[in-house]
């Protein structure tokens, strides 16, 4: 039953993207910005609603009010594609994702995700990546949009964690905008890399901004990993065995993509 489900599931992915992306491709020829990406959150409503009903997998977010008001850089962690579905369906603010190139190159998904203000990356050039990331971030969060990362820059499995690098600390300090720390148990319902996707609940938890103003990248990403990461034990303790701690060491290098 879960295979059925679960191949019904990214069939509606398939039938879905194709006709959207061929829209949102015409469209961008005449509209662009802010009213592109809201007319592309519906397709990932779409997917987060198909993950509901077909997959079973519920959500609930802890910690709506903690949200500022102005600019902000959504440091989430990342167990499965869920959340890039789900927070843009989510979030009150038009979200540009900061992730590797490759990407791209995705049939229809990632052609209509061309023509949005996103920052888009080649991982291989660390230098030319940050200047773009600290460029294009910059501008895009004085439209009004937040600028998202994955701190451990790849999806890690359920119960484990990546090493915590700098690259959304490092914007955030050049900029002077907070940092929004997010807790995700979505591999409970949605493993890393599976085919099979489970019914369950995926919590979020959505930490209080953290000021960046004359603060050490290193020192505000470890603060992030350390809430995060005892965040993921509160919500999710059965992943952990008993005593397991934090132990990622951020890294300085201008990561933090979408993997």
């Amino acid at each position: 039953m879960l295979f059925l489900r679960s191949l019904a599931y990214l069939l509606w992915l398939i039938v879905t993207v194709v006709p959207y992306a061929v829209v949102v491709l015409l469209v961008s020829i005449f509209i662009r910005g802010e009213r592109l990406y809201w007319l592309c959150v519906g397709w990932t409503r779409l997917a987060v609603w198909g993950a509901r009903w077909i997959c079973g997998i519920r959500w609930r977010v802890q910690g709506w009010e903690r949200l500022p008001q102005g600019p902000a850089i959504l440091l989430p962690k990342h167990q499965s594609a869920w959340e890039t579905l789900a927070f843009p369906s989510l979030m009150p603010r038009p979200l540009s994702f900061v992730f590797k190139r490759e990407l791209l190159w995705v049939p229809f998904f990632g052609w209509a995700l061309g023509r949005l203000d996103m920052v888009h990356i080649d991982r291989s050039k660390r230098l030319e990546a940050w200047a773009k990331v600290a460029e294009q971030g910059r501008r895009y969060m004085d439209q009004g949009t937040w600028v998202i990362m994955f701190p451990e820059g790849t999806r890690t499995p359920r119960g484990s964690q990546g090493v915590y690098k700098t690259g959304g600390t490092r914007l955030a300090v050049a900029t002077g905008v907070p940092v929004v720390p997010i807790a995700v148990t979505s591999a409970r319902c949605w493993p890393r890399n599976a085919f099979i996707k489970r019914p369950g609940l995926v919590e979020i938890s959505i930490g209080a901004p953290i000021a960046s103003t004359g603060r050490d990248p290193e020192a505000l990403m470890r603060e992030v990993e350390q809430w995060i990461e005892a965040e993921m034990r509160r919500l999710d303790p059965e992943a952990y065995p008993p005593g397991a701690a934090s132990t990622g060491v951020p890294r300085t290098v201008p990561d933090g993509t979408q993997g």
